[in-house]
């Protein structure tokens, strides 16, 4: 089912996490240009897009800054945080495209809880940072056993482009990934 881009939004845990850096480093060329699709996401569709938790504004580039809300609260609370839930039920959020460090940690309990609750949890396996890159197979396995599938930012664009079944933005977006 293709996710709808007005039901639709983005959340990034840890973005600018200290303790990533090492695995950052080894992936920050093909990150840095995935990251920079968010504001495509914006500037098409409108996506809302959150960082929550390890957030350092001056750590990231502009043009992505520009995009994201922080919300100054702990990864692992996010479900439980009242203004958090309050402005996805404001926005009619249905869909939630997650990403962020650590991924067989707070990004696979979040992911999970998100499920838990109803949302059509995606998993952004390109914006995710794993500690131990031998644990990424076993944790997506896992969210996959629970009905959550990964994806990539690029396939996203294109989902939403298609969902929305307008042929200039369509054009735009495969303009835009190729």
């Amino acid at each position: 089912m293709l996710a709808d881009p007005h039901h639709s939004c983005i959340i990034l845990l840890n973005v600018t996490r200290r303790a990533a850096t090492s695995a950052i480093d080894a992936c920050a060329g093909r990150r840095r240009a995935n990251l920079s699709l968010l504001s495509a996401c914006r500037a098409f569709f409108a996506i809302p897009q959150f960082a929550i938790g390890e957030y350092e504004q001056t750590l990231v580039p502009d043009e992505i800054s520009s995009s994201l809300e922080h919300v100054d609260i702990d990864a692992l609370s996010i479900w439980r945080d009242r203004r958090l839930a309050e402005r996805l039920a404001h926005l009619d959020v249905g869909s939630i495209f997650l990403g962020g460090a650590f991924l067989e940690e707070e990004v696979l309990i979040s992911a999970l809880q998100g499920a838990r609750l109803g949302y059509d949890v995606r998993l952004l396996s390109d914006l995710s940072i794993a500690r131990h890159e031998s644990d990424r197979a076993l944790v997506l396995d896992r969210l996959a056993h629970h009905g959550i599938l990964a994806t990539t930012l690029r396939q996203a664009l294109l989902e939403w482009a298609a969902s929305k079944d307008d042929r200039i933005v369509s054009r735009k977006i495969q303009d835009l990934l190729s």
